[in-house]
């Protein structure tokens, strides 16, 4: 399989990567793993981990970092961004329309057990309206390429998705310990982000807030996998980090207890999921949600971003239907393509994925993290007939889809310099308006030939760079 390497053409570096070919190809191997050892130094120092649980030891574990950087024209990174943002929008507008009439689904767009029988549908906020209309607030959408103009949609995250402290903390490492790569290209900053996700929580605020709305960072707490992440960008935006004890529900407001007394809670980005939110509505073991908090959600006396619900709309088995959704609620073709996908509970589908499964990638519905799929072409045919009777099981769990021919990015490694895979989550933030930084997470399988990207199979992080022009 051919793979289109994202700087070089043969011999010749690709435009985007032009300043970078010098800096690359005569750096000493020395001078590399002296600046390695020094990313890997800050990294710990900061604090910047993520957890593998299930695994012993201990589950937090540095993530991996490649120095060497992706590069995005402008051209590229604008088209791009349509995408994205239409995308977005009609990610929203689907959620309006599901948990109000479903005009979707009445037109037979999209079959009515996808929706309604799926897990992540909550039927507890039927017919409530967020501020502005707004459900998913930060969409992590999840691109690869497969060629110079071929980018594909992976899939959607609606809930909470994460990474974004990598993004910016890639940034921060790359420019101390390498000023003078920043001097001599002109790149588009991202340190604004934080800036933008408070500015976009504000402006969701409910309608009873009559000051400026106090916005807080709702964490399960320290044990979380992401907790890094939670504390990071609550002292970046200047808000409050909390836990569940820290708020309490009284009368039509939610209230955090201070050394001050108890102060009013108008916004809360929450970064736990649905289930645990409130133990009076879903799960009554929960001791991490705010007894009581969905019935000042559905009274409108706070914003919970993203809204709960949410995740209906970034299942993998709805995935397949987005760009009808485009269609559908905006009226226009999209402009970012879905990669081909089988769902499994079609007979034809079923037929031709069990015929093919060494050649495809299966999915679970409602896996992540690069846990409960299988890699067809990469698989031992024992894993491949494990796996087929967990597709026999249950078909409906499962999407396939066909092995992409991932791009690759020169990425330093032992020996030197080898093309790596890569994929790209850039944040979209949707408020009173749809912004996103320009650049994203580029994540990076480390394992040559894996095309599995996630920090929790080997993957690493890479800072990834958009060119002004």
């Amino acid at each position: 399989m051919n793979f289109y390497n994202e700087m070089y053409e043969g011999e010749n570096v690709r435009e985007p990567y032009a300043r970078l070919r010098s800096w690359v190809e005569t750096m000493p191997d020395d001078f590399r793993q002296m600046k390695q050892a020094e990313a890997e130094d800050l990294f710990r120092r900061i604090g910047i981990t993520f957890a593998v649980y299930g695994e012993g030891g201990d589950p937090d574990r540095l993530i991996p970092f490649d120095m060497m950087p992706r590069v995005f024209e402008q051209a590229e990174w604008r088209r791009l961004e349509r995408g994205i943002k239409q995308r977005a929008r009609a990610l929203n507008a689907f959620l309006r329309d599901v948990y109000g009439r479903a005009e979707i689904v009445r037109a037979g767009r999209i079959p009515a057990r996808l929706v309604y029988q799926n897990e992540a549908y909550e039927k507890s906020v039927v017919g409530v309206v967020p501020p502005r209309g707004v459900y998913s607030h930060i969409i992590g959408i999840d691109l690869v390429r497969t060629g110079k103009d071929d980018f594909f949609v992976l899939e959607d995250n609606c809930r909470t998705p994460s990474g974004v402290s990598y993004m910016l903390e890639n940034r921060e490492i790359m420019m101390r310990m390498f000023p003078q790569l920043f001097r001599n290209n002109r790149i588009e900053p991202v340190d604004q982000y934080p800036e933008l996700l408070r500015r976009t929580l504000e402006s969701v605020a409910p309608a009873k807030c009559q000051d400026r709305p106090t916005c807080v960072i709702l964490t399960p707490g320290h044990f979380n996998s992401a907790y890094y992440e939670h504390s990071f960008l609550a002292n970046l935006m200047g808000v409050e980090l909390v836990e569940g004890q820290d708020l309490f529900v009284d009368g039509e407001f939610v209230y955090m207890r201070t050394t001050q007394g108890p102060k009013r809670v108008d916004v809360i980005y929450r970064r736990l999921d649905d289930p645990y939110l409130d133990p009076l509505c879903f799960r009554p073991d929960s001791m991490l949600g705010v007894p009581g908090l969905m019935d000042v959600y559905r009274s409108g006396g706070v914003t919970i971003c993203s809204a709960p619900g949410a995740g209906v709309a970034d299942d993998k088995a709805i995935y397949t239907f987005v760009p009808e959704m485009v269609r559908f609620y905006l009226g226009e073709e999209p402009l970012l393509k879905n990669v081909q996908t089988w769902t499994l509970w079609k007979p034809d589908d079923y037929k031709y994925v069990m015929e093919n499964l060494p050649d495809l990638v299966v999915k679970e519905v409602h896996g992540s993290g690069g846990y409960g799929m299988l890699v067809g072409p990469k698989s031992t045919k024992a894993e491949i007939e494990e796996f087929r009777k967990k597709i026999e099981a249950d078909p409906s769990n499962y999407i396939a889809q066909p092995t992409l021919a991932l791009s690759t990015c020169p990425t330093f490694v032992e020996e030197g310099i080898a093309p790596r895979h890569v994929d790209l989550r850039p944040y979209c933030l949707c408020g009173d308006r749809i912004e996103l930084v320009p650049g994203g997470l580029t994540r990076v399988a480390l394992r040559e030939g894996s095309l599995v990207v996630n920090s929790s199979q080997g993957g690493g992080v890479k800072d990834t760079w958009v060119l002004t022009e």
